[in-house]
């Protein structure tokens, strides 16, 4: 992949936190519970016909047990990820007029993932609690 395909998913992934960030708890881990689920099931009929229904399965076992965890939707974004990569070295990419897609797709899945495992925070309740913290802290006064 070149530089100009890499830097597009990692953009993507970050638009994608961003936009969840929007979303209060407990809306934020239902949406990307269910949203993760629907993810399970792109690669439906993609050429490893039996195999996308057993990957959509766990998908799914994984989607419901995130709605009590958010490890649970980043194990299903990391199966993704290895999803994506099976797929890519089988030229089998989720979008077929681009060979690269399904090495984006994996790009994207691992990092939104890792944003998972740390509890899915929201940038924004982040970002204030900085900027709080630089207003009252005593080297600002």
């Amino acid at each position: 992949m070149t530089p100009f395909e890499v830097i597009p998913p990692i953009v993507i992934a970050g638009i994608f936190v961003l936009l969840a960030s929007l979303l209060r708890e407990p809306a934020r881990q239902k949406f990307n519970a269910i949203f993760v689920a629907g993810a399970g099931s792109v690669y439906l009929n993609s050429g490893l016909w039996p195999w996308e229904f057993a990957f959509t399965a766990a998908m799914t076992v994984c989607a419901y047990r995130g709605l009590g965890t958010y490890r649970w939707i980043g194990i299903a974004w990391l199966l993704h990820t290895g999803w994506d990569v099976v797929h890519h070295l089988l030229g089998l990419p989720i979008l077929s007029f681009q060979a690269t897609s399904s090495a984006g797709c994996a790009i994207t899945d691992a990092l939104i993932a890792l944003w998972f495992f740390a509890d899915a925070p929201s940038v924004y309740d982040w970002l204030r609690k900085r900027r709080s913290s630089a207003t009252t802290s005593p080297i600002s006064q």
